[in-house]
C-alpha cells in the first residue's frame, strides 16, 4: 500500500531559522503519523535564492507542482503568509483537502510500526 503524501504549508520568510526548524518538526510529525511529508520550503531554498523575487516565485511554483501529487495539505502556524496563500489557492483549485494543524505542539506521537526493521 502506498503512503499518503501530505503537503506541509507553513511560513518560510521572516525568521527563516525558526521557520525552518518548525517546518522540520512539522515534517517529522507527519512522517511519524504515517504520511510521506512534502516540504518544498526545506528543499528549494537549498539552491534557489528566496531574496531574488524571480527565484522565489520559481520555488513556490515548483512547490505547487509537487502539491499535485499530494493527497492532503496541512496548514501549520498562526499566520498565513503570501506564499502560503498562493499554495492554498492552488490546493483549492486542485480539489486537495486542506486541514489546519495551527494548534500543533511538539507533542509525542507513537512510534511507527514497520513491517521490516532496517
Amino acid at each position: 500500500m502506498m503512503m499518503k503524501k501530505v503537503f506541509i504549508c507553513s511560513p518560510y520568510r521572516g525568521d527563516v531559522e525558526r521557520n525552518v526548524a518548525l517546518a522540520k518538526a512539522y515534517a517529522r510529525f507527519a512522517a511519524r503519523c504515517g504520511y510521506c511529508p512534502v516540504v518544498p520550503h526545506l528543499m528549494y531554498p537549498q539552491f534557489l535564492k528566496d531574496s531574488d523575487p524571480d527565484e522565489r516565485i520559481l520555488g513556490i511554483t515548483l512547490g505547487v507542482e509537487l502539491m499535485k501529487i499530494c493527497d492532503e495539505v496541512w496548514i501549520f502556524g498562526s499566520t498565513i503568509s503570501n506564499g502560503m496563500a498562493f499554495e492554498l489557492e492552488h490546493a483549492s483549485k486542485l480539489g486537495i483537502p486542506v486541514s489546519s494543524k495551527r494548534k500543533f505542539k511538539r507533542y509525542k506521537v507513537r512510534p511507527l510500526r514497520t513491517e521490516r526493521r532496517f
